[in-house]
């Protein structure tokens, strides 16, 4: 039996703002007389969504803002309920959605946990027998007793999250809650997911815009647009289609708009166009994964520059910088002189795992590198494995690792 089940659901909510008793009436009014009552337009937060999620999944959902993910977490932990359409849940549900709303900032922190854990289910026998791990976990246990009104934003929201995570349910509803506190506790949050979904078995639906998390905890993902379900299936694939939609937005801001550069102007240079080319200097429409490809860039120079240093470097479509290299080792000029100039730049054996990437391009001038040109974005491009050449490659991660491997055995 499925943990959860949505089936053909919708939802519509009314746009503008609400109308006052009188102009109910008066509405009501006409339409028993018969008249015709303009109504405002309707929205479909979802329309028409259908899935299941079988106990022990771990299901990511993600997209851009708008597409309905926060809504159908609400209807999945019953705080709304459908338009049209079912919603069933077979199991407890804990659900950690905008975790310390029901804090009342008055009482201290241990009237809270039992206020927030009764709030979320827990009796005050569960609750007292969780409370030192609750605080331990929270790192507060000195600020227990004190109001909650004095406690930073970051005190708050790791104290929620620790009542939230104690619940005993076989069904978690995780809505943006990871990237609470700082760096160290976003990273022991992260393990307390780790083990309520390895260790506890529970069925987890995530939504978060950390598309890196789903990616790596999630034993599959759906993507959703517009309200409906675009996709659904492995973690990766999702993934991958996420960052390829979210480029291509970009790609066609950065048409109507020239790309983000250091440099106040396009005075000194400017990036013409960045091709892919393989080692026989044709145009490949992506790079393949352990093959190596040519970076070709053009270039406009409008100035003489002195002692030119050309730059290029890879990122995650989240901006996440993974390598680059600078053309000094090889490109030992004192002036470059005005005109159009192409560069090139073999990558041996393309590291990078197959997934989208943002390029990152520069042009430094003299021995302090001053930027004459650079841009984070300046172009996006695909790594996809070499079929074609048998390749096939059970590496995981981002980039690739070399390595061999040997055993030893004494039977």
């Amino acid at each position: 039996m499925p943990a959860i089940e949505v089936s053909h659901v919708t939802k519509e909510y009314r746009l503008g703002a609400l109308q006052s008793l009188k102009q109910t009436m008066l509405n009501t009014g006409a339409r028993l007389l018969g008249r015709q009552v303009e109504e405002p337009p309707l929205f479909k937060a979802l329309d028409d969504v259908s899935f299941s999620i079988e106990p022990g999944e771990v299901v990511g959902i993600i997209g851009h803002n708008g597409a309905g993910k926060s809504t159908l977490l609400k209807m999945l932990a019953q705080i709304t309920t459908p338009t049209h359409g079912t919603v069933k849940v077979n199991g407890r549900i804990a659900p950690l959605i905008e975790v310390g709303a029901g804090f009342v900032p008055d009482f201290t922190g241990r009237e809270n946990v039992y206020l927030n854990g009764a709030i979320l289910g827990m009796s005050k026998k569960e609750i007292d027998r969780k409370f030192d791990e609750i605080v331990d976990f929270a790192e507060i246990a000195e600020f227990i007793d004190t109001p909650v009104k004095r406690f930073s934003s970051g005190m708050q929201v790791k104290l929620a999250f620790a009542v939230a995570t104690s619940v005993e349910a076989e069904i978690l509803i995780v809505d943006e809650v990871l990237a609470v506190g700082d760096l160290a506790f976003q990273r022991k949050c992260f393990g307390r997911m780790e083990d309520l979904i390895k260790r506890e078995d529970r069925t987890v639906i995530l939504v978060s815009h950390n598309i890196r998390q789903v990616e790596l905890i999630c034993s599959r993902a759906i993507l959703m647009s517009g309200g409906r379900v675009h996709v659904d299936g492995s973690p990766k694939q999702v993934c991958d289609l996420f960052f390829e939609r979210s480029n291509q937005k970009i790609a066609s801001q950065l048409r109507g708009a020239a790309a983000t550069t250091r440099n106040a102007d396009d005075s000194e240079a400017e990036l013409i166009s960045v091709r892919l080319i393989d080692d026989a200097g044709q145009a490949m429409p992506h790079a393949f994964h352990d093959r190596s490809m040519h970076f070709e860039m053009t270039f406009a120079i409008h100035k003489e520059l002195s002692q030119p240093t050309f730059g290029l470097g890879f990122c995650t479509a989240d901006m996440l910088y993974l390598m680059g290299d600078y053309s000094e080792r090889d490109i030992k000029l004192e002036t470059l002189s005005p005109g159009v100039h192409t560069v090139r730049c073999a990558v041996r054996n393309m590291p990078l795992m197959p997934g989208v990437y943002s390029g990152r391009v520069g042009l430094g001038v003299g021995r302090a590198q001053r930027a004459a040109y650079y841009s984070d974005n300046a172009f996006q491009f695909q790594v996809v494995e070499d079929l074609d050449h048998g390749a096939h490659s059970r590496k995981a991660g981002l980039i690739g690792m070399s390595a061999n491997w040997a055993l030893e055995s004494n039977v």
